[in-house]
């Protein structure tokens, strides 16, 4: 027997019938999926100091379950000195069972721990499907030591899903459990 997320049996038992019938799908294959969840980090530092480059995807692939990879300027920046092929970030992409249980424990844990905490907002969309999440603060996530952490930096979160509008998307991703703030 092999195991399943708990999102993810969620999402075939019980959200795939509640948007059906909200939106009137005629098909299974028409209801609105996650597909990928992208974790990224920007480390404008990096330019003067190369391990704050180590330092984020330590984080990041601890927070994900899987490696981080750097990203990589395209351009050079004088005023920044800032040079093309140097790395100033960081990100992981998560897909299948791994997303899933990001998704979990984002919704579970790592969100009631932000101080002062009354829902995520509600425009994050971007037209098309996809919701963006701004993160302040690395520590909220129980998988990062807070006495290792030598500067507290935040993060965006990525939810692109296969909805084709905002309303779609908002519905599958509060059924997954995202909690948005009531108007």
């Amino acid at each position: 027997m092999s195991y399943t997320p708990r999102l993810k049996k969620e999402y075939k038992e019980k959200v795939v019938s509640v948007l059906t019938e909200e939106f009137g799908y005629q098909n299974v294959m028409m209801v609105p999926r996650l597909k990928k969840i992208v974790i990224s980090r920007g480390v404008g530092d990096a330019v003067a100091d190369k391990k704050l480059i180590d330092y984020a995807l330590d984080e990041l692939t601890r927070i994900a379950g899987q490696k981080a990879i750097a990203t990589i300027s395209k351009k050079d920046v004088a005023s920044f000195k800032l040079r093309r092929g140097m790395p100033i970030g960081a990100k992981v992409t998560l897909r299948g069972e791994r997303m899933y249980e990001f998704l979990d424990r984002l919704v579970t844990m790592a969100l009631p721990r932000v101080r002062d905490f009354q829902g995520i907002k509600e425009n994050g969309f971007d037209g098309r499907g996809n919701y963006n999440l701004g993160i302040t603060e690395q520590i909220i996530f129980p998988e990062i030591n807070i006495d290792k952490v030598n500067k507290i930096a935040g993060m965006d979160i990525t939810f692109v899903t296969s909805a084709n509008t905002d309303k779609e998307a908002k519905a599958l991703l509060s059924e997954l459990g995202l909690p948005f703030k009531r108007n």
